[in-house]
């Protein structure tokens, strides 16, 4: 297998490398700050973000972006989905041929409501091949080797297969689909409920409550992915039941972290700084808002949580308003 180059030196950028190493695959890793990847060559592992865990021999740290260009045509992009537009601007103007564009980053680019795979064809043309990686996974718990899966889709089914086969085996398995849109939109949305499952939890509304808005929330994405090019099926498989139930339920996802803390009655930028500035959920909240007015579709926890994020109302007053709903039928 040719080479592949990792953009993004954090946990879950470090931790698909790790694996990709570990199946014996040829893979650079490469992060903005030249000090960080200086001492992940030294130390053989990324001590900020996975702490003891060794990298393979077959990963290597890089601290030239442009030179690793030129060893690898396949990237996998792991940073922020609002720094992807910076980054494809940056190939462009390298005038690099026949690069093939990967990523494992959830959200919707804030201003303009362009899904990723739109942002890249933008920049760099519709001719390159892109795909995502996306699932129930934690950096963590990848990097340490426990059982995991994810589905990669592309329109690009060479692509899509070169990608199994780097990240598949042992005890990670990758499944592939066609339905960019989406697993896009799925990974984007989960986000947001997570934020309003943490508001819940955070409120001690119980396991019942949760069961509910993780239900009620998935509803919500089938509407709006269905409406903008996305097929049910995906909403139901790992990219969105999958992603969904993990970020709603466990305390490593840090939109559910931001939800707990919301909570307690902390303003967003409390909350962010309390937690770390990577939290796309409470960027994707308002994209995805913004979505569902666009095609007409009802999300009422969405909309509850931009209230919330934009200081509208307290987290009591944003549940009241959910319970407040007239009655209809569940499947409409």
């Amino acid at each position: 297998m040719e080479p592949i180059l990792v953009v993004g030196a954090g946990s879950w950028g470090t931790a698909l490398a790790i694996l990709m190493a570990r199946n014996h695959q040829p893979t650079y890793l490469w992060g903005r700050d030249p000090v960080h990847i200086a001492t992940l060559r030294q130390d053989r592992q990324n001590r900020r973000y996975l702490q003891n865990v060794e990298f393979p021999e077959e990963l290597q740290p890089v601290n030239n972006l442009s030179e690793a260009l030129h060893l690898a045509r396949d990237m996998l992009i792991a940073v922020p989905c609002q720094g992807v537009r910076a980054l494809a601007e940056t190939l462009a103007s390298l005038g690099l041929k026949g690069i093939r564009i990967a990523w494992a980053c959830k959200g919707i680019e804030a201003g303009t409501h362009k899904l990723i795979h739109e942002v890249i064809a933008e920049v760099l043309g519709p001719r390159v091949s892109t795909a995502i990686i996306s699932g129930p996974t934690f950096a963590r718990e990848v990097a340490a080797g426990l059982p995991a899966a994810v589905t990669i889709a592309s329109r690009d089914p060479t692509f899509a297969s070169n990608l199994v086969s780097r990240l598949h085996g042992g005890t990670f398995r990758a499944y592939h689909s066609d339905d960019l849109i989406g697993v896009e939109v799925a990974g984007a949305v989960k986000n947001v409920l997570a934020i309003a499952t943490g508001v819940s939890d955070g409120l001690q509304f119980g396991a019942n409550t949760r069961a509910a808005l993780i239900t009620r929330g998935l509803a919500e994405m089938l509407r709006l992915g269905t409406a903008v090019g996305g097929r049910p099926e995906t909403f139901m498989g790992l990219a969105g039941l999958g992603d969904l139930v993990l970020t709603c339920t466990d305390n490593q996802s840090r939109n559910r972290r931001l939800g707990l803390v919301l909570s307690q009655g902390q303003g967003l930028d409390e909350a962010i700084a309390a937690i770390g500035p990577v939290v796309e959920g409470a960027r994707a909240a308002f994209e995805v808002d913004f979505l569902a007015h666009q095609h007409h579709i009802a999300m009422p926890i969405t909309e509850q949580v931009v209230r919330l994020l934009k200081g509208e109302c307290r987290p009591q007053e944003a549940v009241q308003a959910l319970l407040a709903r007239e009655p209809k039928p569940e499947f409409c």
